[in-house]
């Protein structure tokens, strides 16, 4: 019996190696991620060089604000990408979208400082952010799309996962090369210039990834339908205004896509800025550990998307989900004892509260970056708090009261700046900040996680876990979402979702539960960001999402 060209047997469709396909798809994926990951790495040293201009606080809350902006616009290229890639091709719009995102990180580490230029510093900073967010919402589709629409029916689970695998190779490989650059330059010349570095050499990684990129074909399942005339004319008004459709989106972003995203983001980015900013780990030995914890892990993805193609990738998602919901705070806990033991006996032993009128209290957070927090008792004892990264209770005191700080047994008073006012208000601040400082001190609290103290081998099992849920909710994913939305839409149709849950649900996981701690004091109060959209996931995920698995995705 004869066929048209392109429809040949399942087996036989690919004229390239699907090797190849996987390779290239995979090498060019994980480029894309190193180059985004690397702004999240080095948080902390750009919330110095871009937003000194505001108080630490706020800076870097400013810097994740920043590393959030990029996933903000993820679901905008998503629907420019997507829809491209639904009209004229899988292959020439990822090497779009790789072009753009290469540019962009190289801009980066040109950037002057806001010593230098003031505020257009971090304006350029986040420009360059848009511009990657743009160029990963089309890439993340397109590759998935492309291996998925390569690969065997009964291994679509198996070959996906290894595009799943290259965000935390991405990651990996960015905190190598961080690692190396730190080790070579020495700390200070690493905070000072030697962190553009990681964003200079992925110039050559762009070379060599495009070159890879360019060696592949067309997918056999779009050129075969291209060449049948059977392509979508209008990808968006066909993917998000026909209601069929729509609620499959719907149900693959809150059933599946925003879970995956907060568990991925808690799992690889947030326990790595918990370890440096709430524990006050220094950074590089919080890279060394999350990249063995990452070493350890990530061959846990090919692990579950194989076994999806078993035993299907609904449940191994939602037990990701159900996981994550009950051992966040236990991990996290036994996470502050294991990496920065000093600190959590002092924080059983000599708990820190602040008695005040809530209501007289600012939230520790100042979007225009001038509030000194000196106006009031309340924001002076707040803001040293915050700053020196002390979790702290709050206890209610009449209106008006003066706010205290009490350490253990021992009580502090913070100025009253109705009281004191110009030189005689910042030396009566001051003097609070030195008696505090010294109480804590005799309490016990660090003023940095003691190298020699640290847990390595307990911190390092305890991120694998968070790495190894990750796996579970991310390893099927890709194969979920392709087999559950019709060829000739499938690209625009999964993009949005996944960059909707992972730009906006995940990327704005760390601005979000950092806030959190900010307004609270509590340092584990940022878990419930992921616990309740875990949570969430799971419910319309077991209520409403299909199985996918086993399906045939070549109609």
């Amino acid at each position: 019996m004869a066929t048209e060209a392109g429809d040949v047997p399942k087996h036989h469709k690919a004229t390239q190696s699907e090797k190849l396909v996987i390779t290239a798809s995979s090498l060019g994926t994980v480029f894309e991620w190193y180059d985004f990951y690397l702004y999240g790495l080095l948080a902390t040293i750009i919330s110095a060089q871009f937003f000194s201009g505001v108080n630490e606080t706020t800076g870097f809350i400013f810097a994740l604000a920043a590393f959030a902006a990029g996933f903000a616009v993820r679901p905008f290229g998503a629907l420019v990408f997507g829809r491209i890639g639904d009209l004229v091709g899988r292959k020439n719009t990822f090497l779009v979208t790789m072009g753009l995102m290469g540019f962009a990180t190289f801009v980066v580490g040109l950037l002057p400082s806001y010593a230098t230029i003031g505020v257009a510093a971090p304006v350029l900073l986040i420009l360059m952010r848009l511009i990657q967010g743009l160029a990963l919402g089309g890439e993340y589709g397109g590759a998935a799309t492309y291996v998925a629409e390569h690969a065997p029916n009964n291994k679509r689970g198996l070959y996906t996962s290894f595009i799943q695998t290259t965000a935390t190779l991405g990651l990996f490989a960015a905190l190598l090369v961080v690692i190396g650059t730190r080790t070579l330059v020495g700390e200070e010349a690493f905070r000072d210039w030697g962190w553009r570095v990681p964003f200079l050499v992925s110039i050559i990684l762009l070379g060599v990834s495009l070159w890879i990129r360019m060696q592949l074909e067309e997918s056999p399942v779009f050129a075969k339908m291209k060449a049948e005339g059977k392509t979508s004319k209008a990808p968006l008004t066909e993917a998000f205004a026909k209601w069929g459709n729509l609620k499959l989106v719907l149900i693959a972003l809150l059933g599946a896509v925003a879970g995956q995203a907060v568990v991925w983001y808690t799992g690889q980015f947030y326990a790595m800025f918990f370890l440096e900013k709430m524990l006050m780990v220094d950074g590089a030995t919080t890279n060394i550990l999350i990249a063995i914890a990452l070493a350890i892990g990530t061959p846990f993805f090919i692990f579950f998307g194989w076994l999806s193609d078993k035993i299907g990738r609904k449940p191994i998602i939602m037990a990701g989900c159900a996981l994550a919901v009950l051992t966040y705070f236990p991990a996290f806990q036994a996470l502050s004892s294991a990496a920065n033991p000093a600190l959590a006996r002092a924080a059983a032993t000599a708990p820190v509260t602040v008695v005040t009128h809530d209501a007289d209290c600012s939230l520790q957070f100042d979007p225009v970056g001038g509030n000194k927090f000196d106006s009031k008792s309340c924001d002076i004892a707040k803001a040293f708090l915050a700053k020196n990264a002390i979790s702290y209770s709050s206890v209610e005191a009449p209106v008006g009261a003066i706010a205290q700080v009490k350490v253990g047994e021992a009580t502090f008073t913070a100025p009253d700046p109705a009281q004191v006012t110009g030189a005689d208000r910042k030396a009566a601040i001051t003097a609070f900040q030195g008696e505090l400082k010294a109480a804590l001190t005799t309490a016990g609290y660090p003023s940095k996680a003691d190298p020699a103290q640290i847990n390595k081998p307990l911190v390092v099992a305890i991120l694998t876990w968070l790495v190894l849920l990750v796996t579970m909710v991310y390893g099927p994913i890709a194969a979920m979402l392709v087999e559950l939305f019709p060829t000739k839409i499938r690209y625009t149709s999964m993009s949005l979702p996944y960059h909707i849950g992972n730009g906006w649900f995940g990327g704005f996981l760390p601005t979000t539960a950092f806030a959190m701690v900010a307004a609270t004091g509590d340092i584990y109060y940022g878990l419930w960001y992921p616990i309740v959209v875990a949570g969430l996931t799971l419910v319309v995920g077991l209520l409403f999402l299909p199985e996918t698995f086993r399906k045939n995705i070549d109609d």
